[in-house]
């Protein structure tokens, strides 16, 4: 994807899926500029190119002119170690969660260590669906008060970006900034892991042939789900594979599918889950 050159987080892209007003992706991109960051990508889009974007955008219409157009989620995110999504309620089953300033810390952090990184927006009216929140390693929601807890796209966008902006700044400044929700690094981070983060599209490969595996063994039934497959994803974005913890594990289901269906009544030890 294109770098700018003004560009203060090349590694940082922010995806904003199925904008529905064009108004909004300009307003979105004013307020990354503002911040430092110009990796715009548009998922699906309901109406790009639009005036109303260019119009709304002020300064920052080479962000919105150089905005990279996708289809899918997956098509925005590859190539990306580390995966945030906004959510603004809480789910059925939690997932690891971060405060703004906490994502600030470990954007730059990672970014420093090499990472590409998205930052996810949902839609307007009902953000991120499910099965996308599941892509992320990471959710982030965003304090409000009581009485109006509602942020426009492009308030919510600002919000994430200037945290990003000054987290840097601390950074260059040596400054330490408190941990709200959780640390911003962890120990692998600062000691040099031997191997990198596997990117988005590696580990969504990985679920795929899991899933394939579970039904082959019969010990996923793809007609009653359950919350089974839901549960591995967290599993696995919580400990954050690397290449070679894909390499292998996608070696040792490989040897599983060899081996065929299992025998009956040998099936499931284990149980799955609500």
């Amino acid at each position: 994807m294109q770098k700018s050159a003004d560009n203060l987080f090349p590694s940082v892209r922010i995806v904003l899926i199925e904008t529905s007003h064009p108004g909004n992706i300009g307003a979105a991109a004013r307020a990354m500029k503002n911040m430092g960051l110009t990796r715009l990508v548009l998922v699906n889009p309901k109406d790009f190119p639009d005036d109303t974007a260019f119009r709304r955008a002020a300064s920052a219409v080479d962000v919105v002119s150089s905005a990279i157009v996708v289809d899918t989620l997956d098509e925005a995110i590859e190539g990306c170690q580390l995966v945030l999504g906004t959510s603004a309620r809480d789910r059925r089953i939690p997932w690891p969660m971060l405060e703004p300033r906490a994502c600030g810390e470990k954007v730059v952090a990672e970014q420093a260590a090499g990472a590409e990184i998205a930052i996810i927006f949902g839609r307007e009216s009902r953000g991120l669906k499910n099965e996308e929140l599941q892509k992320c390693h990471f959710h982030i929601n965003i304090p409000t008060g009581e009485a109006y807890s509602s942020l426009n796209l492009a308030m919510a966008v600002q919000v994430l970006c200037y945290e990003v902006l000054q987290a840097s700044l601390a950074a260059q400044h040596e400054i330490r900034t408190p941990e709200i929700d959780a640390p911003a690094v962890d120990k692998r981070e600062i000691d040099n892991w031997d191997m990198a983060y596997a990117t988005s599209d590696a580990v969504e490969h990985l679920f795929q042939h899991l899933e394939e595996t579970l039904v082959q063994v019969e010990f996923h039934d793809p007609e009653n789900p359950r919350q089974l497959l839901t549960r591995l994803r967290r599993m696995f974005n919580r400990i954050r594979l690397d290449e070679m913890e894909v390499n292998i594990l996608r070696g040792f289901l490989t040897s599983v599918n060899k081996l065929g269906r299992p025998q009956r009544g040998l099936k499931a030890k284990g149980t799955i889950p609500d």
